[in-house]
């Protein structure tokens, strides 16, 4: 968690209790763009759309204060890609929303950059991390991308905003790299959170965890992070979360998705869809929810949005007292 203010803390508390009463999406996310420049193996998007219909900031902006979320997360694609990205950083936290994420790949964060965006009003950069070396330049498919994260993640954390977590989806192939991935976490002084690889977006099976050696591999790394997280070392996945994960790979699924509900996407063009593996487009949230979420039966992923956002209020109310002193003290 980015360093707040108590107040901002309270804030937060509050907005949380505030959506479950209201019924009101607890995540909204923003893919300004479709673009990417890196070109994933876990991932559908890469390269270049071109000719995208794209809104613009005041546009997001009035999406934010008609769906009210308690936070949001700003992702693509790539969103440095867009220029007007740190407008539309401003534009949607004028709206009201109490925290902001920006997900990157990290090729175009510098510290200038960083700087625009956290006076624009990101809370939090999100920076992905697949592999603790330059294996992970293979699975992003960006010769030259682990490099230039080494050299900027440590050099803006020595800023001291505290504001910086590597996201790890984990999979097949990085699966053994949990812990070592948390400790390159800690040498570089930031955070780190883990989610599932869902294979809804690819349809490639291989980077699935199937097998009871994958699965006691997680069991015992999620044992570990648990110790570590103890130690000081910061991971930011409650334990429920991180052991849910681990069901998810057991079983296969997760039922009960809140898409839609508890979080939904919103597209380049300002169009809403339940969630990136869900790509029907509706003009209102009431038209997803009748027409999508109240007969939603899928239960194919359980990435970071779902597992944050369908927490149930009794553990949101579990780990408040973790969440407001993470965010006085980090």
């Amino acid at each position: 968690m980015a360093r707040v203010s108590l107040l901002q803390a309270i804030k937060v508390v509050k907005g949380t209790i505030h959506s479950y009463i209201a019924n009101r999406p607890m995540v909204v996310s923003y893919e300004v763009t479709l673009s990417c420049n890196c070109n994933c193996r876990h991932c559908d998007l890469g390269g270049f759309v071109k000719d995208e219909k794209q809104a613009t900031p005041e546009e997001y902006g009035d999406i934010a204060r008609c769906l009210k979320p308690l936070a949001v997360q700003i992702s693509g694609g790539e969103p440095l890609l867009r220029k007007d990205i740190a407008a539309i950083v401003k534009a949607i936290r004028q709206a009201g929303p109490e925290y902001a994420i920006l997900v990157t790949n990290g090729w175009l964060l510098n510290e200038s950059r960083y700087l625009r965006l956290r006076e624009a009003g990101v809370s939090q950069f999100s920076v992905s991390l697949d592999f603790p070396d330059e294996r992970h330049d293979d699975f992003r498919r960006r010769p030259g991308l682990y490099k230039r994260l080494e050299q900027t993640v440590p050099g803006l954390a020595k800023l001291g905003f505290r504001d910086i977590i590597l996201n790890t989806a984990i999979t097949k192939a990085n699966v053994r790299e949990i812990l070592p991935l948390a400790r390159k976490a800690a040498d570089w002084g930031v955070d780190i959170s883990y989610s599932a690889y869902t294979a809804l977006r690819t349809e490639n099976e291989d980077y699935c965890l199937n097998s009871t050696d994958d699965l006691e591999t997680l069991r015992r790394a999620i044992d570990d992070l648990m110790t570590l997280k103890k130690q000081g070392t910061y991971v930011a996945n409650p334990e429920l979360t991180l052991r849910d994960t681990l069901k998810f790979f057991e079983h296969g699924y997760m039922p009960n998705c809140k898409a839609g509900i508890k979080f939904l996407v919103v597209m380049p063009d300002g169009s809403l869809i339940p969630c990136s593996l869900h790509r029907q487009k509706y003009a209102t949230r009431k038209e997803m929810i009748e027409g999508f979420s109240r007969d939603n039966r899928c239960s194919s992923c359980y990435v970071a949005i779902r597992s944050y956002s369908e927490m149930s209020l009794r553990n949101h109310a579990r780990n408040l007292p973790k969440y407001v002193r993470q965010m006085i003290l980090h």
